[in-house]
């Protein structure tokens, strides 16, 4: 598994002018040697890896080259004080002469550290930039992402009851984000994927509201966005609830985006352009007049992180891009929604992966809309 994601990344080396590839994104890491300290870098070359960590993590790390995760030909250099000279040190044993470095992921700060430490050494290095070295590779997930990635989706089903339960009259937006991180811990989970959103009433038409100390009222509209982390990978799901019975607006409002959610899970398939899931999210909603409540892209990849490529996006008029077909092994969100300033919103998530002949639903929450609070808290 680590020996083909590894091969992926070094048949680049040539195309990007490197000897060598300098990784410092955690997420990375943890793709290409199951490492998950929160500080490391590796150097990976044409015939090993070559992980520099320091004195809180090096027994970790011997524990994990002795497990069946071990990452092979794997070599751990110790960091005695400072990362950066101990890279140069580490480029310089080994004869690097063009380092690629993750430049989306290594500050101009953090880069002339590494030029001047080189320097120090008297080492002709150049470091060149790379874009989506690694990524590029995360797309399209492996086996052993899919099964991780389908156990983190399935998990979301008791959190959801949990939510959905906590949503009554009086009770504020947060007390709710608090049942639903307690629930997603008790699940099994590592920790929230991102900052859990619970968006009631006139906050639900705020696309990314942080949950508030609002109380919760009778006929609002409850955006409900969470997700967790489970053995590394992520799941994110939203579903919207009403408090009490839904009224006529909320329940057109609701009616459509499930609708436009339908005909997007309908068009994911291997070879569809990403932007052909968006485009059939987003005619439902227009031809509901909710065409302009609708101002975000319809998803995006899931895995280490939880927003990844692909993005499911409209394409901009008059812009050229180039085609972002499906393949079979990625995994998306579809997320379609309708946001009306001072009345509210709805928004219905799931987790898809797609397949030659279509998808798999990897989340399993009902999406109807549920009428949820019997009493005042």
């Amino acid at each position: 598994m680590l020996a083909a994601r590894l091969t992926r990344v070094r048949h680049a080396f040539d195309a990007r002018g490197i000897d060598a590839l300098v990784i410092s994104h955690p997420p990375n890491l943890r793709y290409l040697a199951n490492y998950v300290g929160t500080a490391g870098l590796a150097v990976v070359t044409g015939t090993g890896v070559h992980l520099l960590v320091d004195f809180r993590y090096r027994t970790a790390v011997e524990m994990l080259q002795a497990s069946p995760g071990a990452c092979p030909d794997l070599q751990i250099w110790h960091v005695p004080a400072s990362y950066d000279a101990a890279l140069a040190e580490c480029l310089a044993t080994l004869g690097v002469r063009a380092a690629g470095f993750e430049a989306a992921h290594v500050s101009v700060a953090r880069h002339s550290a590494w030029v001047r430490a080189c320097e120090t050494r008297g080492s002709a290095i150049t470091f060149v930039a790379t874009d989506r070295a690694v990524e590029a590779g995360r797309v399209i997930k492996d086996a052993d992402e899919v099964e991780r990635l389908r156990r983190a989706a399935a998990g979301l089903s008791p959190v959801a009851e949990a939510a959905m339960a906590a949503v009554r009259p009086g009770v504020a937006e947060r007390e709710v984000a608090g049942v639903i991180e307690a629930a997603l811990r008790a699940a099994g989970y590592e920790r929230p994927a991102f900052d859990t959103i619970v968006a009631s009433g006139p906050n639900a038409a705020l696309p990314h509201h942080r949950a508030s100390a609002r109380r919760l009222a009778a006929g609002d509209l409850v955006v409900l966005d969470f997700g967790g982390v489970l053995d590394g990978y992520c799941s994110d799901i939203t579903r919207t609830v009403s408090v009490g019975s839904a009224g006529t607006e909320a329940q057109r409002l609701y009616d459509a985006v499930s609708a436009a959610q339908s005909a997007a899970v309908a068009a994911v398939t291997a070879q569809v352009d990403a932007s052909a899931v968006d485009r059939a999210a987003r005619a439902v909603l227009e031809q509901a007049g909710l065409g302009e409540a609708f101002g975000h892209g319809t998803g995006h990849g899931l895995g280490l992180e939880v927003h990844e490529d692909p993005r499911l996006s409209r394409t901009q008029a008059g812009v050229a891009q180039p085609p972002r077909p499906l393949a079979a092994g990625m995994v998306v969100t579809i997320e379609p929604g309708a946001y009306l300033p001072g009345f509210g919103g709805v928004r219905i998530e799931d987790d898809v992966l797609v397949t030659a002949g279509g998808c798999d639903l990897l989340t399993a929450v009902p999406r109807d809309l549920r009428a949820c609070g019997g009493r005042q808290a």
